[in-house]
């Protein structure tokens, strides 16, 4: 009942003209630029055979657990003033493991979809991701060029996990609606 609920909800809000962003809904927009599935039969041949998925399936989670420690590390010094160094070292450690998702990401996005960034069907996830990296990037410049005092680079970096966790979530609707989609489709079924 939750999940129906929550398809729903989505698909209100839904104005993307790529169909993948539907998770099954179309809007008026997205009939307009129909696309019947997220990946082609093709693409899901290419994102099946690539080393690049089992890269991406590996460090989503490491850099989720790496965020979940970090975040723990800021909020401990916000809270307490102290472990400034430990926070530090784990938003550096942080901002490391999502240049390096996001370099393999688009290595993966090249494989799949024959271009860099911004296929149709991870347009939105890959706009939202530069504003993470953006994110990111600030603190680091903030940090190396001693720009705000720590309590205000550690508030940087906490906008930056709010758009990040956006993303993520981003990510995690996405992988469900293939699963989904390779469920239905025909075929998804045949293989």
């Amino acid at each position: 009942m939750f999940t129906r609920l929550f398809n729903q909800l989505l698909g209100s809000v839904d104005c993307c003209p790529w169909v993948g962003h539907a998770y099954g809904h179309r809007s008026p927009v997205a009939k307009k630029f129909a696309r019947p599935f997220l990946y082609s039969p093709a693409e899901r041949r290419r994102r099946d055979a690539t080393a690049w998925t089992m890269v991406q399936g590996v460090l989503a989670p490491v850099q989720f657990a790496v965020f979940l420690f970090s975040l723990g590390c800021v909020v401990h010094y916000l809270a307490t003033g102290q472990g400034l160094g430990l926070a530090t070292g784990s938003i550096l450690l942080k901002t490391g493991c999502l240049y390096t998702i996001m370099i393999t990401g688009a290595l993966w996005e090249k494989k799949v979809f024959g271009q860099y960034l911004l296929a149709p069907a991870f347009f939105w996830e890959d706009i939202f991701s530069f504003a993470v990296i953006a994110l990111h990037t600030t603190y680091l410049i903030v940090l190396i060029g001693h720009l705000a005092p720590p309590h205000v680079q550690m508030l940087i970096a906490l906008a930056a996990y709010a758009t990040y966790l956006f993303n993520a979530m981003q990510f995690i609707m996405k992988l469900r609606a293939a699963r989904l989609e390779q469920r239905l489709s025909p075929v998804g079924a045949a293989l």
